[in-house]
């Protein structure tokens, strides 16, 4: 059974939902005038699905492509690590150990307790309040690591905001400000702390030289094992989800 969904404006289209089981797939169709030929692929922070093709391709031939590799994107789909709800209930990594979100009688709490966050109110805005949590969570952490750091460079940066962001854990544009995800706070704290003494040494080295990389080690001697960890272990940080 297929459902096809609306294309919209932006030249991003949602291919039809095929059924490859349980549960079904969603395949986001980009279309683009560079791509000669018709590409798949799926992302492995959060098993999304792309199919990238020229911009005169049809919806037909699309959908006969990935008809056609509909067991190599189901390997791949199992191999991605599953969703996992911020819900009561739910046990999440947090600086390194576990964090079991638990319901509080009174309404208005909102606080930790050893491994248990405790939520108050309604138990469908559970998730939202622990998320609104965890990232005022990472940015008190995060700002205290860059500070540090910064301090110990003799630089500064202008701005710290944490974002929900795909493709990088942190960033820094070229006015000082950083910016972070704010599931590394969902990371061990040595894992944090080695991406923002990254960020804050590109305020002296906008670049991947052997100087950038002088700084980090200055900061963190052990850098290449947090970057393993986040390698080996980041993609899990992306199953949390609301």
């Amino acid at each position: 059974m297929r459902r096809r969904l609306p294309i919209s404006r932006d030249r991003q289209e949602r291919l039809e939902t095929i059924e490859l089981g349980d549960p079904s797939v969603s395949v986001l169709l980009r279309r683009s005038r560079g791509v000669r030929r018709l590409s798949l692929s799926v992302s492995r922070l959060d098993g999304r699905v792309s199919l990238s093709i020229p911009e005169s391709c049809t919806l037909a031939v699309a959908q006969r492509f990935v008809e056609k590799h509909k067991d190599w994107l189901r390997a791949t789909l199992n191999s991605t690590p599953p969703a996992q709800r911020l819900e009561l209930g739910a046990t999440i990594p947090f600086r390194g150990g576990d964090l079991l979100l638990q319901q509080a009688s009174a309404p208005r709490t909102l606080m930790r307790e050893g491994d248990v966050l405790w939520i108050g109110g309604p138990p469908q805005n559970a998730g939202k309040r622990a998320l609104v949590w965890l990232r005022e969570q990472a940015r008190s952490d995060l700002h205290d690591r860059a500070t540090t750091h910064a301090q110990n460079l003799g630089v500064e940066f202008s701005r710290l905001s944490v974002r929900d962001t795909r493709s990088r854990w942190g960033s820094c544009s070229h006015t000082g400000a950083l910016s972070f995800s704010w599931r590394l706070v969902l990371a061990p704290r040595d894992v944090l702390d080695y991406v923002a003494a990254h960020e804050v040494a590109h305020l002296l080295e906008m670049n991947h030289s052997s100087r950038f990389w002088a700084h980090v080690e200055r900061l963190r001697p052990d850098w290449r094992s947090q970057r393993d960890w986040l390698r080996a272990h980041g993609a899990e940080l992306h199953r949390y989800c609301l």
